[in-house]
């Protein structure tokens, strides 16, 4: 890529040149309707099938429990309104934790002023949801548990396994937003015992506006939109074909390539993390524990330094965020760090750099010197 240094991993991914590859036919010479009959729409409907099929295998499900959509945040928010809202005669009590993405916690938002009761499940200073509290959270009522994989800003990973085995053993839904983890680590929806879980196109390698959500066979969810029968009638709408064959591409490559992704993502933030104990003349604060955190990221404070400062100043060489991508426009403390009880100064000094498959040794060593001198120059 060219221009500046890219480390923001977790905001976004270019698209793989195999997964553009895969895509591109069918902008033009592929363009038939899935739904149509003839040979075009058939061929579009099996490439559909077939990208399913890579999405399912990817996270150890059925194809036929995977239903595609325009990315994490809808599926988010299918997946919590839908679960809700067809066990309603259960009952209205939801749990969830302090430090979900606004997909997850401004869902929460709407559904409380619609008379739904949110339990909101704090954590530890590493930002790790403790599983006795959900357990301790469940009620009669309760119809869905909600808790994040991984974290997209400090990347820490929550042991969703045995929450998962906590809303089996209550008969209560479990869901899980796995954008940030998914092609990252193992994600397998049996292992990890959900019901329900997210994924964003984008966030591995596809394109902007596609994802998925796996839905157990069984699981009954309650339509966001209306149309025709297309994704099994719970998402009615002509496909979008081009994106839906990319994110299949994009989950078979992630599946074929996991473990050596995993190890170079490691290798990549651990040498970013070497370097800049090295070279920084000042204290460093890790926001996540290192031992149980996504392998690309690095959520990471210099004492004495703004991050907005830090950011402005190397911006036009090395491209990270502030925090969450989602609060990048905000001088407001993220709503996670809070969560986790940060001190203030610590909070307003946090970056988060996330490295990505593309991310080669010579970068790492070259943001290492730019981010190392200006945090010098500003201490």
């Amino acid at each position: 890529m060219s221009g500046p240094i890219y480390l923001d991993y977790n905001a976004t991914t270019p698209i793989a040149p195999e997964v553009a590859e895969e895509m591109l036919p069918y902008f033009q010479a592929h363009f038939g309707n899935p739904s149509s009959s003839y040979a075009s729409g058939r061929h579009n409907k099996e490439a559909m099938e077939k990208a399913r099929m890579q999405v399912a295998n990817l996270i150890g499900a059925l194809p036929e429990e995977i239903i595609f959509a325009s990315g994490g945040t809808e599926s988010n928010n299918h997946a919590i309104r839908g679960a809700v809202f067809s066990n309603q005669q259960k009952g209205k009590h939801i749990i969830t934790s302090e430090v979900e993405h606004p997909a997850v916690t401004e869902v929460c938002n709407y559904l409380e002023k619609q008379g739904y009761e949110i339990t909101w499940v704090p954590v530890d200073a590493f930002g790790k949801v403790n599983p006795a509290a959900i357990e301790k959270a469940v009620r009669p009522d309760t119809v869905l548990i909600s808790i994040m994989h991984a974290n997209n800003e400090v990347g820490t990973i929550q042991p969703i396994k045995e929450m998962g085995e906590i809303a089996k053993k209550h008969c209560v839904l479990f869901h899980t937003d796995a954008a940030q983890s998914v092609g990252k680590i193992e994600t397998d929806v049996n292992e990890l015992n959900v019901d329900l879980l997210s994924i964003a196109g984008h966030k591995l390698y596809g394109p902007k506006g596609i994802g998925a959500l796996y839905i157990r066979k069984g699981v009954k969810l309650e339509n966001l939109i209306f149309g025709a029968g297309q994704e099994h009638g719970l998402r009615p709408g002509t496909e979008n074909v081009p994106y839906i064959v990319a994110l299949g591409k994009a989950c078979e490559l992630a599946k074929e390539n996991l473990d050596g992704n995993k190890q170079h993502l490691f290798q990549m933030r651990q040498r970013l993390l070497d370097g800049l104990k090295g070279k920084v003349q000042t204290g460093i604060k890790l926001n996540a524990d290192p031992n149980n955190c996504l392998p690309n990221t690095l959520s990471i404070a210099f004492d004495g330094v703004e991050a907005h400062t830090l950011a402005s100043f190397v911006s036009s060489e090395v491209s990270f965020s502030i925090g969450s991508a989602c609060h990048a426009d905000s001088i407001e403390i993220s709503p996670v760090l809070k969560a986790m009880q940060t001190d203030r100064k610590t909070a307003a000094g946090t970056v988060r750099i996330s490295t990505g498959k593309f991310t080669t040794k010579d970068e790492i060593d070259r943001a290492v010197e730019i981010i190392s001198e200006t945090v010098n120059k500003l201490v």
